[in-house]
């Protein structure tokens, strides 16, 4: 079952120097149970998709068109009133810094009881409090009975990040969003951060749409990947693919530059060149300038997305059906 539908989500910001095009019709389906990741350097339009799901991009200079259907309701179509009722109770977000996004003026307890007494009618402060701190137990916070009473910048970074989690879940959101959710955080926590909303996810078949720069964090979370390229998508395919067999290669850039355990010490491979000015996006292929594989064609046609046999699809003349195998492994 279809939880999140996008068709064409085209979102524009505009300035006093012109119009930028942040996100350039993405389209995505995520079914219930499931998760996605969106992965792209900084820039490329993951996480103002996100805060366009969550309804947060109100600004007057800011034009969406397309769609971003939740349960078969169009989100864009929401007045600000019905987007809250929404927000918070069935589709919920982790921000990517907890210190900027939780309110130093208030206790991480307090925190956690706000949605619940906002969207769960009927709930007294004290049955709140009880949640709040069940909740604080299931993120793994140690003495929850006492961190209830605390602020954020008594907690570490991973205690926070949890605190996060703990409020977007609190009222058994069916679609969670982590923009980055381990950012700032070492590797053992890291881990544990990931290992905790994996078995929170399949305990309760909450869907995750997960955006992240992070290739190893999208690896161990997700089932399918979106890979943004200046607000385009460039690649989409199941995770397993995208590791084991990438298309574009933009997606074979990135995977290079990941550093490899090994005796011999060897020199990462960089991406040539810049991502072009979003002011002044070049014509053709956006990555046309900084691709070994770049054609004459690729600097006055823009490819659309090739639907591959296997079901993947790639923003690539490489892959338009003539001769992927050829002129990719001549080049190689």
């Amino acid at each position: 079952m279809t939880l999140l539908k996008i068709e064409d989500l085209t979102i524009k910001f505009k300035s006093r120097k012109g119009v930028v095009t942040a996100v350039d019709k993405l389209s995505l389906e995520l079914e219930k149970g499931s998760s996605i990741g969106i992965v792209g350097e900084s820039g490329s339009g993951k996480s103002v998709t996100s805060l366009a799901i969550m309804g947060l991009l109100q600004d007057g200079n800011t034009e969406i068109s397309g769609s971003i259907n939740f349960e078969d309701v169009d989100l864009l179509t929401l007045t600000a009133e019905e987007k809250r009722k929404i927000r918070g109770k069935s589709v919920s977000m982790i921000f990517q810094e907890p210190m900027t996004s939780l309110n130093p003026l208030h206790t991480c307890g307090k925190q956690i009881m706000e949605p619940i007494l906002i969207h769960q009618k009927g709930v007294s402060k004290q049955e709140a409090k009880k949640t709040a701190i069940d909740m604080l137990k299931m993120v793994g916070i140690p003495s929850p009975e006492q961190r209830f009473h605390e602020y954020p910048h008594q907690m570490s970074g991973g205690m926070r990040q949890r605190i996060m989690i703990a409020i977007a879940l609190v009222c058994n959101t069916k679609l969670l969003i982590a923009d980055e959710p381990t950012t700032a955080l070492d590797v053992t926590i890291q881990a544990q951060i990931l290992d905790l909303m994996n078995n929170l996810s399949k305990g309760s078949e909450m869907s995750i749409l997960m955006i992240s720069h992070d290739l190893g964090v999208v690896k161990e979370m997700c089932e399918e990947v979106i890979v943004m390229y200046t607000g385009q998508i460039v690649e989409k395919s199941p995770t397993k693919f995208v590791f084991e067999d990438p298309l574009h290669p933009y997606t074979k850039g990135l995977l290079n530059a990941i550093p490899k355990i090994s005796s011999e010490v060897e020199r990462l491979e960089a991406i040539e060149g810049n991502v072009p000015d979003a002011l002044n996006m070049p014509n053709g292929c956006h990555f046309q300038s900084r691709c070994k594989y770049a054609m004459d064609r690729c600097e006055h046609e823009t490819p659309p997305l090739f639907k591959q046999k296997d079901g993947r699809e790639v923003r690539c003349f490489l892959y338009d059906g003539v001769g992927r195998d050829e002129d990719i492994n001549a080049t190689n």
